[in-house]
């Protein structure tokens, strides 16, 4: 198998010739590990030189032999280092596998290297002191978003199919606009966020992973989507697997339709065709489309992110090893000084400030089946625009900085609502720009439906970076 032939291929597609025995999967992780190297290398993608071997997996399973990635996102797969993107994590290795990563192994996925991310994940840039920035394989000159923006250079050059990442304001969904990709955010409660945490930042982090096709994403759901045992949240499994959702009608759905960001910041006039271009198509399929959006509170938003915040700053203080503040960058800093002088009064009134928001959108959806809206407000940012190590920063008024650049995310992380960012649109300088579909809580089967509608009318599939001649 030939580099460029293997980087064509998604997940599924890789597996169906495992399967018929056109290709070994020890060919497979050759070729991959090959892709690796150079598009690592490349694009600065790559915390650690490759395992050796690959993570123990289950060859039978739905994926059995199709590689991919893990983020640098905590204790994640046992006996693994990991930095959380830091100067100031040292010695880290994960002691067990998060349950994320044991379904993983079930599927036959093979993982070969760990990620890059921004530093605690706290930022729409993957940028870090650590590690220095990681390169769009579009344009090396700009950004990949964040915080999952190594695993989404890589799936963009076609490395991997599939990477895995999560999503706590956006880090699924905006690293999928930056790099041209399917970022899937599944509901609160549809994956799982154990055994060593209760809940990711206060339900408002998700775990999944980033793919080219929706098919993927849908096969993927399938495979490590089920309702997590024991946990807060658990979502309902779903009425049939996703993967046959693909090939359902959806009916005529009401589609809502906003390119006007919550906070009042101006929208790139690229981004905001792209999306009013995905409703016309949308209309022409035969749903009914129309101008409208939740009555969302911003400043609510940022208020409620603020448990993120604080989940974020307690992690690290809580560390058997807790960080040198003089490695951290200057927004760590501010986060831990502000966890620790933080109060239960500015806990509770992040939770009261949540429920501000997931009550209007949860309104919203008992009378719109869809929101269509730009993924970004910007097309990829040029390196150096989100400056987590500049000083000057409270804890808030970085969250309003992210969400300047990425205001159309976060809404949904704080109410939980399944979102995908679709490669929909190109701008003039040939760069990548995602338009975001979002549905009510557990309608991730609307959502694939109609994300599968979008692929077959305005296809992505020949629009690739060249990172492999």
């Amino acid at each position: 198998m030939e580099l460029y032939e293997y980087a064509g291929l998604d997940a599924v597609g890789l597996r169906a010739l495992i399967r018929a025995r056109e290709v070994s999967a020890a060919e497979v992780e050759s070729v991959a590990r090959r892709a690796l190297a150079v598009a690592g290398a490349e694009l600065g993608a790559l915390t650690l030189p490759l395992f050796e071997p690959a993570l123990d997996h289950e060859p039978d399973g739905p994926f059995g032999g199709v590689p991919f990635v893990i983020k640098d996102s905590g204790p994640f797969a046992r006996g693994v280092p990991f930095a959380l993107g830091s100067r100031a994590v040292r010695g880290a290795v994960a002691q067990a596998d998060h349950d994320l990563m044991a379904r993983f192994r079930a599927a036959g996925l093979v993982a070969l290297g760990q990620t890059t991310a921004p530093e605690l994940g706290l930022s729409f840039s993957t940028e870090p002191v650590r590690h220095g920035p990681t390169r769009n394989p579009w344009a090396r000159d700009r950004g990949v978003g964040g915080s999952s923006g190594g695993a989404a250079a890589l799936v963009a050059a076609g490395a991997v199919p599939f990477a895995h990442g999560n999503d706590g304001a956006g880090s699924l969904r905006v690293p999928a606009s930056c790099c041209g990709l399917v970022g899937l955010k599944p509901s609160r409660g549809r994956t799982p966020s154990g055994p060593l945490a209760g809940e990711a930042a206060f339900g408002q982090t998700v775990e999944f992973g980033l793919t080219r096709t929706v098919r993927d994403a849908a096969h993927l759901l399938d495979a490590v989507g089920a309702p997590p045992v024991g946990e807060k949240y658990a979502t309902p499994p779903p009425a049939r697997p996703y993967a046959e959702e693909l090939r359902a009608d959806p009916g005529r759905l009401r589609v809502a339709v906003t390119t006007q960001a919550w906070s009042g910041v101006a929208v790139d006039p690229q981004v905001a065709a792209a999306t009013e271009a995905a409703g016309q198509v949308l209309e022409w399929i035969g749903h009914v489309v129309s101008p409208a959006s939740p009555a969302v509170d911003p400043e609510a938003v940022v208020e409620a992110l603020m448990l993120s915040v604080f989940a974020t700053g307690a992690a690290m203080l809580r560390a058997p090893r807790r960080p040198d503040p003089s490695l951290l960058e200057a927004v760590s800093r501010v986060v831990l000084g502000e966890t620790e002088a933080a109060t239960a009064l500015d806990v509770m009134a992040a939770v009261d400030a949540q429920h501000r928001v997931t009550r209007p959108v949860g309104d919203f959806f008992t009378r719109h089946d869809l929101l269509l809206t730009p993924t970004l407000g910007q097309l990829p940012a040029p390196h150096g625009t989100l400056d987590y190590d500049g000083e000057g920063h409270t804890a808030r008024s970085w969250l309003r900085r992210i969400l300047e650049y990425g205001p159309f995310t976060a809404v949904f992380n704080v109410a939980g609502n399944p979102a995908v960012s679709l490669p929909l649109g190109q701008s003039r300088e040939g760069l990548p720009i995602g338009v975001q579909l979002v549905a009510a809580h557990g309608r991730e089967d609307l959502l694939l439906r109609v994300a599968a509608q979008l692929e077959q009318a305005v296809p992505w599939e020949d629009r690739r970076p060249l990172v492999f001649s």
